[in-house]
């Protein structure tokens, strides 16, 4: 299945402007054939901690932008959103997945980033997000939740593809970039993931989308835009193939080692406890 990570910039806590900037984008991808399109983390507005001023309905503008492009280009499309869920008691940081036929699925960010008070403002999911799309087993994860390896661990026998949205200061670039690395690699799995550009909230967006396929190699890649009149922007395009993770963990069978334990509160290779 063709993947696209689309890397771009966002219009601060401005998420009719970054609808009109992100359309192009996942129109280009769609024209190149990919089947899944990933947006970043709070694709509309940036990782804003004023969610009195951008958090949505469960079926927002945002929510309906999704819906609305993957059906009039027949793909899969994600990034997430600022929700206020009546349900909730704070509003979340939610994944938003949109199919072509109008199916429609989300996941709650697990970990919100507690250093930058995400917790404060937005509360914590506690259910994963596992769809299998045109035969490939994607699972999704926001940000922060990419330094807990046990959540990973905890989906690696039905994941095929790991998508990861972020909104990732290039401050810590290294770390983002290692720990792709390494999901990919202990894990056995494709990773797929798409981190913003540009500057919000006083911060600076290194970029460096990704997909990595299940040995570790990068096959696509995309790089800060500083020496790039777009700025970063930038439509990654790659192919992920089940048959490939399959044939790895054959060769190399490192999975059926991991020993029961429990960590975080998940049984690692099992359900959260």
């Amino acid at each position: 299945m063709k993947v696209a990570a689309v890397q771009h910039d966002i219009a601060w806590e401005d998420a009719t402007a970054t609808h009109a900037r992100v359309a192009p984008a996942i129109a280009e991808a769609a024209a190149a054939g990919a089947r899944l399109v990933v947006l970043t983390e709070m694709f509309a507005t940036g990782f804003s901690m004023s969610p009195e001023r951008i958090a949505e309905a469960p079926d927002g503008p945002s929510a309906r932008f999704l819906a609305e492009r993957a059906a009039e280009h027949g793909l899969w499309l994600c990034g997430s959103i600022a929700v206020d869920d009546p349900a909730r008691d704070k509003p979340v940081n939610r994944l938003v997945l949109a199919g072509p036929e109008g199916q429609r699925h989300h996941y709650d960010k697990i970990h919100p980033f507690t250093y930058g008070g995400e917790h404060e403002h937005y509360d914590a999911g506690d259910q994963f997000l596992s769809v299998e799309i045109e035969g490939v087993r994607c699972s999704f994860f926001i940000c922060y939740d990419l330094r807990f390896a046990d959540e990973f661990w905890a989906l690696a026998d039905r994941t095929d593809c790991y998508v990861v949205v972020a909104n990732w200061p290039a401050a810590r670039r290294q770390h983002w970039q290692a720990l792709l690395g390494a999901r990919a690699i202990e894990n056995q799995a494709w990773v797929v993931a798409a981190n913003r550009v540009g500057e919000g909230g006083g911060l600076t967006y290194a970029g460096d989308s990704r997909v990595i396929d299940p040995w570790g190699a990068v096959v696509a890649a995309a790089g800060t835009g500083a020496e790039d009149e777009t700025e970063g922007a930038a439509v990654l395009l790659a192919e992920v193939a089940p048959a490939e993770v399959e044939r790895i963990r054959s060769r190399f069978p490192f999975l059926q080692d991991r020993r029961p334990s429990v960590v975080s509160g998940v049984a690692v290779g099992g359900e959260r406890a």
